[in-house]
């Protein structure tokens, strides 16, 4: 499994968020490389740059366990402990930590990364702290999901159109979420890619006006085209069903349809859904 520039801005995002939803002032991480090794790519909050680029074998240190247990691993003071090898005791020395928590990065099944969040003390490190790293891993999760069926789509290799428009509305519920400008461009362009999307408010020259749509009003129409129901949907958007049925309303009008399937085949007709 090979990592591009956008791989690494999911990850630059996540230690980011690491970071504030654990309070911890050193975070860093990598995905797994070829040959199933993890190289740590992206720092946040070192003082050093003795972890860059340090290559980690499943099953040793304590990166090394987590992905070969596939769980979150905790020590309270790493070159003290007995829990795990001690590969990695000088660059980690270098940086000068002590207490440091690993979680993984799991995509079907499988280990794709790490985030590490650590101290530069000896202090245990576990509930909500550990919750929040969590939750953090499962952001990198979601968005490698989303990437990876969107590059297997554009690459011709996709499935059918159900596969296709469940992927667009992931693609743009996702895109809602990145804080990121040049990662929602991004995805966003995967979504164009998907669909014949006008990328303005008029068609060829000399052709009628087309609708214009508000991005969350496309969003809700993709959830909508995927076959959500207005909960599932704002689940997936980070809003309540009170938006969605707003946005739903106000699409179903500028397109002229009475019910919330003609609304998605006005959508699709009008080059707004795959």
């Amino acid at each position: 499994m090979t990592t591009d520039a956008s791989d690494a801005v999911e990850m630059r995002n996540a230690l980011l968020r690491l970071r504030r939803g654990t309070g911890l002032p050193i975070a860093f991480g990598g995905l797994l490389e070829a040959g199933q090794q993890m190289r740590i790519s992206e720092l946040s909050g070192t003082a050093t740059h003795a972890l860059r680029s340090l290559v980690v074998t499943p099953g040793t240190g304590l990166g090394g366990k987590t992905v070969a247990l596939s769980r979150p691993c905790v020590v309270t003071d790493y070159s003290a402990s007995r829990q795990i090898s001690h590969e990695y005791d000088a660059p980690v020395a270098a940086e000068g930590l002590r207490s440091v928590l690993a979680v993984p990065v799991v995509v079907r099944h499988r280990v794709r990364g790490v985030l590490y969040g650590a101290l530069r003390t000896a202090l245990p490190l576990g509930g909500r702290m550990l919750d929040a790293a969590v939750e953090a891993a499962r952001d990198v999760e979601r968005a490698l999901v989303v990437r990876d069926e969107a590059r297997t789509l554009v690459a011709g290799a996709g499935p059918g159109w159900e596969q296709v428009r469940e992927a667009h509305a992931a693609l743009r519920a996702l895109a809602g979420r990145i804080a990121d400008p040049e990662l929602r461009a991004e995805l966003l362009g995967a979504c164009a890619l998907l669909t014949a999307e006008p990328a303005g408010p008029t068609a060829e020259r000399g052709g009628p006006v087309r609708v214009r749509l508000a991005p969350r009003e496309v969003d809700v129409l993709a959830c909508v085209a995927a076959g959500a129901t207005n909960a599932v949907a704002a689940g997936r958007l980070g809003v309540t069903p009170e938006t969605v049925k707003g946005y739903l309303r106000s699409a179903m009008r500028k397109l002229r349809a009475r019910t919330r399937g003609e609304a998605v085949v006005a959508a699709r007709r009008a080059g707004w859904l795959p």
